[in-house]
């Protein structure tokens, strides 16, 4: 699959539809806790669905697991068995197994990084077992390995961000840093590439890139690290709000002022970001809605019915300046 799908059908800051299928930004054994629950009193038309979620390292990914445990309810017609991988792609396959013995009639989950799924999703293939990918994509040649994929367009939330950056700093010599996602993963191997691409041919230059794992608390310590590191950094661009905001409190304790003496620009727009946006500590971001908890569970009843689904449904992102923000938040979900 993998790259030849991302870029389809996205529209730069197109608004949201009300039914806009969403999705986006990611540690023991997962947890084989279940939720909703159809049990013996179920009625046989109770789509039973195993859920592996990349963890919950961050606002974005709380506000996703909960608009998923939230609508996949017994009283909505589903039996949810949801894990937390915990960030770690063993315990993702340990789980996709153990939905696969309990056949269940679907299979979905945010893959942690993009490669290394061909085998269990090749045995999922043959119980006969649906599943559908969100959030994230895997790398892999076999595209019937999956039903669908529902996602937002990293590659273009990268482009979108460097693309601002281009508008507001080309011609003064900016100096940028990046605070990568997970490693391998496919928000961060996208962001980087769309935000390179973006700012190729500006006088921006990417003096440093590291991963702060989507984290708050890593994204800090990457952060105090490249502010030791160098004394004329201009912008950060940080791969969504929680490192974002680490970066302000890193910021902060070196003495400077976020979203003047340093710059910075975030993807995600969870309340959080959106309020330092408001108050001037963050300078942009590009949203990635995560309530997606609807849209996979129509996708689930389609897939289930025998009905003909998207391979690829790509979501479109708003942006969001400090302006957007104010006037956004009275009225933010997430």
């Amino acid at each position: 699959m993998g790259r030849n799908f991302r870029r389809a059908g996205a529209a730069v800051l197109a608004a949201l539809t009300t039914t806009a299928l969403v999705a986006c930004s990611s540690e023991q054994a997962p947890q084989a806790e279940e939720n909703g629950g159809g049990g013996d009193d179920a009625a046989t038309e109770t789509i039973s669905i195993g859920f592996s979620q990349v963890g919950a390292e961050s606002g974005w990914r709380a506000a996703n697991t909960k608009s998923i445990q939230d609508t996949l309810t017994a009283e909505n017609g589903f039996d949810l068995k949801f894990s937390d991988a915990q960030q770690k792609q063993e315990n993702q396959i340990q789980a996709i197994r153990s939905y696969i013995q309990q056949g269940v009639d679907v299979i979905a989950f945010s893959p942690v990084v993009e490669t290394g799924w061909d085998a269990v999703l090749e045995e999922a293939k043959a119980a006969s077992i649906p599943v559908i990918l969100t959030d994230r994509a895997v790398d892999s040649e076999d595209e019937s390995l999956y039903e669908s994929f529902i996602g937002s367009d990293f590659v273009l939330e990268g482009e979108m961000a460097g693309d601002w950056a281009v508008e507001q700093y080309d011609g003064e010599g900016f100096k940028a840093v990046e605070l990568q996602g997970t490693t391998g993963a496919a928000p961060m191997i996208d962001r980087q590439q769309g935000f390179a691409d973006a700012i190729a041919g500006s006088d921006i230059e990417m003096i440093d890139s590291q991963t702060g794992n989507f984290t708050r608390t890593e994204g800090k310590q990457v952060m105090e690290g490249f502010l030791q590191k160098y004394d004329d950094i201009d912008l950060v661009f940080a791969h969504n709000d929680d490192m974002g905001l680490g970066a302000i409190e890193a910021i902060e304790a070196a003495g400077k002022v976020p979203g003047k003496d340093i710059k910075i620009i975030t993807v995600d727009a969870v309340k959080d970001g959106m309020q330092a946006l408001a108050d001037g500590k963050i300078n942009y971001i590009v949203e990635c809605n995560p309530l997606l908890g609807p849209d996979l569970a129509e996708i689930a009843k389609k897939v289930v019915a025998g009905e003909e689904v998207q391979k690829r449904i790509v979501v479109e992102d708003q942006a969001f300046d400090q302006e957007a923000a104010k006037e956004a938040l009275p009225d933010r979900q997430y």
